[in-house]
């Protein structure tokens, strides 16, 4: 249960990404946010093609706590079917890496989610 996982996810503007960047960290279900610069998405949602301004979030955590992360970014985030994709991640500096474990491996406590 020690894995390393990239979570991404985008978000409608810097504010919100700040905000759910800072909420993850906080409650220690992300070691590390990475806020990138706004790009443009391009999807089909509900039948029509769309375009629109993103901040995407690169999201560092365990596999122990994704699930935690997850429940907190759907509570946060203000789409109604947001991108949450954990990439695994094979290889790196193993310090970091234990660094990204260690971060997150506070146990679960419902009362403390959203504060």
């Amino acid at each position: 249960m020690n894995e390393v996982l990239l979570v991404i996810s985008n978000t409608p503007d810097r504010a919100t990404a700040e905000r759910i960047a800072e909420a993850l960290v906080t409650e220690r279900v992300a070691a590390c946010v990475n806020i990138l610069a706004e790009c443009t998405s391009v999807y089909r949602w509900e039948g029509k093609l769309e375009r629109a301004g993103e901040v995407p979030l690169l999201i560092k955590t365990s596999r122990a706590a994704f699930p935690r992360l997850e429940a907190e970014l759907r509570k946060l985030h203000p789409y109604e079917l947001p991108e949450i994709i954990a990439v695994p991640v094979t290889a790196g500096l193993p310090g970091y890496l234990d660094w990204v474990v260690s971060e997150t491996g506070v146990p679960y406590n419902p009362a403390n989610l959203g504060k």
